[in-house]
């Protein structure tokens, strides 16, 4: 008991220091913000922790976690730092929690360091694993997306826009068709009203976001831009590809869920159907043994 209450409080202690040397450094920052006369930032210091500390550390240390950020869209500081807290938080909350049973429990356990390891190791992983399958289903949407972009996108070239500029239409107008491309097609609109290329920019996201059917997209959009013009019988045969695709995608799940239906009938129907046609038989059977004993 002497030991699990021990090593609440040291996990305590260290969650304490772990949160005091980030306060601290963020404090630091905002004094030199202030200094240097830079009002614009406004907010708790826990508001803005990934600035300069949480997304920055999340970034350097796990790269991986971060690019899938960047996939689910979280780019701004504090979702970086939202997450950060989380996957901080969770394993010493959970570690805490199982300490606290372990107290609780009038015998103590033969190996009481077990149940703390397990819970520490469960919530530092499960944050992770629920932003990979959030960022799967993410990328799925994109894909169902696309196929309503294409023809979209081959109407407003038969008006005579350009890319940059059907791109705009899109994502002004598609918000309710388009959610997720559209938001992704505003941050790139943005960066290209900054300055910057929009064919690179194209490359880049798609690059990042790693979507099949959003990367074939995009090249010929790149190449229409480069070479002006070529490129609406490749938007139709994409759109013609990817129709393929979802319909022999719908093909396997129509065959899977045949398969399972097919467990399903062998485990529930077929002893409903032979106690209805073979039970008659068995009575009658029975009913004649009888009569001979």
């Amino acid at each position: 008991m002497n030991l699990l209450l021990l090593c609440a409080l040291l996990l305590l202690l260290a969650g304490g220091l772990l949160l005091y040397s980030v306060l601290r450094e963020q404090l630091a920052a905002r004094r030199m913000m202030a200094r240097l006369g830079d009002g614009s930032r406004h907010g708790s210091a826990l508001q803005q922790l990934g600035e300069r500390t949480g997304a920055a550390r999340l970034g350097k240390s796990d790269p991986e976690t971060l690019t899938l950020l960047n996939q689910l869209g979280w780019r701004s500081s504090q979702r970086r730092t939202l997450f950060f807290c989380i996957q901080i938080g969770l394993p010493v909350a959970l570690t805490l929690l199982a300490l606290l049973l372990q107290m609780g429990r009038d015998e103590p356990p033969g190996m009481p360091w077990l149940a703390p390891f397990i819970a520490f190791a469960l919530g530092w992983l499960i944050p992770k694993r629920v932003l990979a399958a959030q960022v799967r289903q993410r990328q799925e949407r994109l894909a169902q997306e696309i196929s309503l972009m294409i023809p979209m996108l081959r109407m407003l070239f038969d008006v005579g826009m350009t890319v940059e500029q059907a791109l705009r239409v899109l994502s002004n107008e598609g918000q309710e068709i388009l959610p997720e491309l559209s938001r992704e097609l505003r941050q790139v609109l943005a960066r290209v009203d900054a300055g910057l290329e929009l064919g690179q920019e194209l490359r880049d996201l798609a690059l990042l976001l790693q979507v099949d059917d959003l990367t074939d997209c995009f090249t010929i959009l790149v190449q229409l831009i480069y070479q002006g013009g070529g490129a609406m019988a490749s938007l139709l045969a994409l759109k013609e590809l990817l129709d393929d695709r979802r319909m022999t995608g719908l093909q396997e799940r129509v065959s899977k869920m045949s398969a399972k239906m097919s467990v399903v009938m062998m485990l529930f129907l077929f002893p409903a159907l032979l106690i209805v046609l073979a039970g008659p038989g068995f009575v009658a059977i029975i009913q004649a043994l009888g009569d001979m004993g």
